[in-house]
Parts: structure tokens; sequence; C-alpha cells
């Protein structure tokens, strides 16, 4: 076991999060909504600790190779520019986007402005000139945020999401928009439905999946366009794209980052969080996310964030790094039963390797009913609160929703008490989950972000290897990920497991290959992308 001791957020009794996620059932129920006024201000967020760390040769040569750590520490060795960083992507954009169409919008000329204010200070966050990918349903002050929807497609805010000013006030600067599925729902498309997004690993392959609707964000950073990003999470949109494009992707507890001027999807299951090369660049993102906001009541009452930096800083030495802190694994039944038998053969990988970093592993059984509380009928009680916020749109025009039209649609047909039915059994599921889970662990396997997101606990997603089992033309293999997942406001041992498997291993250092000629070609003539019926719709969203 680790030499180290509990984690910081240890103390917080988990039974009031039960409590709390009643409360905001009711809230949602009651029609609560985010009414409060950006003059209101923002309380700012834990501080950033600095971290420095030792700079591959990669990112030497090649600017967009950083991670934010690795930026951060150039930068304040005087090694590396501001300028200098924010223009490699903005010339790697110029490269490869026309073929993997991960921006909406993109802001070069502003983010070089931006830059160059910053160019003369010195850095008091490790976020300082740091170039970023912001997906497309956060609010942008003076930059369109479309959610890539017909409904917002003339829409440009005159401030910015919570989240997206916290990134900024930091020092961080935004790049563009990621591309998104529509109002969130299933990959980035057009609202007709045609695929626009690839994922970075087959780019040349556009039918394979990139993720869920957070597709922008993931395919930008994977692809070396920024060196991190924001997306969304209601049903897998984080974890998912994450897994699929081989990054870091972390979505917090919810209520632990604030939803203030994102587009929703759900009032109690929409999660904002970082997709991260690494689990070091997703602390730091969430030091500068996390925190109490006056205009969202979704964050108060929270304990208060915690050195998230420390946590994916691993303990020991470096030939024998060590988790941060005394953890116990839990390894539900499915873990190594799902998927293909290269998934499940990297899987049981993780857990040898895991084990060597002092983290006990022990083996668990599904709580009681499992099945039938994560599946499609509980799960479907969220469609209402999906619904409700486009009531006026639906009632004028339901054009504007595109191909996700009946997607929508099935929130207006679920009745009341199947609704009130859906709220007991998500409460007994998290329950159960509290008890029989993180009663007898401190972090635990998942093979489905659904069984999470329901009751919105922390989950994060990071790759544990390769497969050649589904690819491109080219013949690249594709990433193979893992999701685990925390009890309330625990993200740092989440941070804390994954920190210390990404330092004895390399699988989050690994680059897709560069986008061939014959798929920039064909892009470029536009040849046809795959297109998205609303049974695909539906079936995505579930």
């Amino acid at each position: 076991m680790s030499d180290a001791g509990p984690a910081p957020s240890d103390g917080f009794d988990r039974r009031r999060f039960l409590q709390r996620s009643a409360a905001l059932s009711a809230a949602a129920t009651a029609g609560a909504a985010l009414a409060a006024s950006p003059a209101m201000g923002r309380t700012r967020a834990a501080s950033i600790p600095f971290v420095s760390v030792e700079v591959r040769p990669e990112a030497i040569v090649d600017p967009v190779e950083a991670t934010i750590a690795e930026a951060a520490t150039l930068i304040a060795k005087h090694k590396l520019s501001v300028v200098d960083l924010v223009q490699a992507h903005i010339d790697r954009h110029d490269k490869v986007d026309g073929v993997l169409k991960a921006f909406n919008a993109f802001v070069g000329d502003r983010a070089l402005a931006a830059a160059g204010r910053l160019a003369s200070k010195r850095p008091s966050t490790p976020l300082h000139g740091i170039p970023l990918c912001i997906k497309d349903n956060y609010y942008t002050r003076d930059i369109p945020t479309t959610a890539n929807s017909l409904i917002y497609q003339d829409f440009v805010p005159t401030y910015d999401a919570t989240c997206v000013a916290r990134l900024t006030g930091a020092g961080a600067i935004v790049l563009g928009k990621g591309q998104m599925g529509p109002l969130a729902t299933t990959r980035a498309t057009t609202p007709a439905g045609v695929a626009t997004t690839v994922n970075a690993w087959t780019p040349d392959n556009a039918g394979y999946d990139p993720g869920g609707s957070s597709t922008g964000p993931a395919t930008s950073v994977a692809s070396r366009q920024a060196v991190s990003s924001i997306g969304t999470q209601t049903g897998g949109s984080i974890v998912n794209p994450s897994n699929q494009q081989g990054l870091t992707g972390l979505k917090p507890t919810v209520g632990r980052t604030s939803l203030y001027g994102v587009v929703p999807l759900t009032y109690t299951r929409d999660h904002c969080g970082p997709l991260a090369r690494d689990a070091l660049d997703a602390a730091i993102m969430l030091c500068a996310l996390a925190g109490r906001d006056p205009n969202d009541p979704r964050t108060h009452g929270v304990p208060a964030p915690v050195d998230y930096v420390r946590a994916a800083t691993p303990a020991g030495d470096r030939k024998r790094p060590k988790a941060r802190y005394r953890t116990t694994l839990g390894v539900l039944p499915d873990f190594l039963t799902a998927g293909t038998a290269t998934a499940r053969a990297l899987r049981q990988g993780f857990l040898d390797a895991i084990a060597t970093t002092g983290v006990r592993v022990v083996q668990l059984p599904f709580p009681a009913d499992w099945a039938e509380l994560v599946g499609t009928q509980f799960n479907n009680v969220r469609l209402p609160e999906r619904s409700e916020p486009f009531m006026d749109t639906l009632r004028s025009d339901v054009r504007q929703f595109g191909v996700s039209l009946s997607s929508w649609v099935q929130g207006l047909f679920l009745t009341g008490d199947t609704f009130i039915r859906g709220q007991r059994m998500k409460h007994l599921l998290l329950e159960r989950t509290l008890d029989d889970v993180f009663g007898r662990c401190d972090v635990v396997t998942l093979s489905s972000n659904q069984p999470f997101d329901i009751i919105g606990l922390p989950e994060i997603a990071f790759p544990v290897g390769f497969s050649a089992e589904q690819s491109g033309a080219n013949g690249a293999s594709v990433p193979v990920g893992a999701i685990l997942g925390a009890a309330p406001y625990a993200e740092d041992r989440l941070l804390a497991v994954v920190g210390a498997y990404q330092a004895i291993t390399d699988w989050h250092l690994r680059r897709p290959p560069e986008p061939p000629a014959a798929a920039a070609r064909a892009r470029a003539a536009g040849a046809a992308a795959p297109q998205l019926t609303p049974e695909d719709v539906i079936a995505q969203t579930q």
C-alpha cells in the first residue's frame, strides 16, 4: 500500500450528498432556473499550484506537443513565449482542421492579440497563455455560441460562462469553439445530421465513432490543435470522447463546477469538465473550474475544492511512483467481461499495473437490482428535463431541432407517474452505490458512464492501450480507454489513481498519425460523410 494517508475528500459525509440529490431533483421539478445576473460576479475558484515538470524533448522541438504542465514549465523558464505557443497552435489548426473539423468557430487573430497582452506579464498560474478549445454550448463573449443548433445559430453572448471566465481569468486563451452534437446530443453533426468532426485517430474513416457530443473539444486536443479543452456531459460526452481519442477526461461531481452560461440539456445531470492530455493537466483545469458560483445554486453548500494538482502528482520517487493516497479500487464484475477481447485484456493490464503503485484491488459484486436501476427505463426520466427549457420552440417551430427532433419530443410523452417513479429509483441507485460500493472501496471500475451520470457522481476516463480491431484505412490502431468512478466530490481520488498509472505507462503520450493527403483531398472535395437518422439520434442519446 502507499505510504500516504487519506485523501482530503475523505471527510465528506456521503449521506449529505443523498439528501442534496433529493433537493436538486425537487428544484428541477419546481422549474428552478439560472436566472441570476452576470453582474453578480463569480466567486473565485481555488488557486492553481505551479508544478515544474521534466519536459519531453518532442515538446521542446514542437510546442503543440506540450501538455499544460510542460508549456507552463517552458514559459516560466523563458524557453517558450506565449505568442509562439499560440501561433504554433494556429498553424496546426490551419494545417489539419480542414480534414478533422474540430472547430465550429476559430478566433486565431483574437487569440494572438490576447497572447501579445500576456507576453510581458509574469505568469501567476500554469494556465498563463495556454490555448484552449471551448465546447460551443458555453457562452463566450462576442464569439458566437450556437450549440451547433438552428435555435442558437445567430446567438452572440455578451458575457462568458462562469467556467470560461475562470479559465481566462487564470490566463488561458480561447482559440475557438469546439464542434459538438446539436444541442449536445450525439456525435458532432450538422443540424440535418451530416457528420462533421472526425476522430483524430481515424481521419480517413469518418464512420469511426469520435465519441459523444464533445467531439470537437476531444479532436482538437488529440490532434494537437489545442493544449486542452472543456466539454459537457449529460450522457457520457466527456468520458466517451476521451476514451475514443486517447485523452484523460474528468466529469466532476454535480455542483463541483458551475453551469452558469451553458446551454442546458438537463438541470440535474449536466456537468462541466476538462478533456486533457493527462491527469495532471485535468487537475490544473479543475483547479480553475471548481468553486462556488453565486449564479448557480447547484454549486452552493458543497465541499471546498482541494489541491487537485497534488492529488494527480504521484508520491514516492520517479522509479517507484505510488498513488498519492491510500486507496482501495473496487472492480465490478462487468469490467473484465464487457467489450472486445482486446479491451478486456487491456483493462486487466491496467489492474495489474495499478496494483504496483500501492493501490489495493478488490473484487465487488453488483449492488442489488443494479441492471434494472441503471437500465434505459429509469435513465429516460431525464428526458422531460431536456424538453422543458425548449417548450416554446417545440410549440412554435419544431423544424429548428433538425434531426434530433424525435429525441426531444420523447420528453413530452413521459407520464408524471413514470417521472416520479424514476426519481425514486434514482435515489435508490444512489443509496445503494454509496453504501454497497463506497462502503467497500474508494474508487470503482465502470464499464459505462451511465450509472454515474444518473446519480451525478464523478468519473475519469483515460487510455489503457490500443487496438487494431477497428482503425482507419491507413492502418492506425485506435485508443482503448477505461472509466473509474468515485464517491461525491472525490475527484482527488480519481486523479491520484490515474496520475500514478500514467507515471508508469505512456499510453497518454501517444500522438495520432497525420491526416493522409487522400483524406484531405476527400474532405476538401466534400466527400460523403455519415448521415445520422432520427433513429440514430435516439439510440445515441439513450
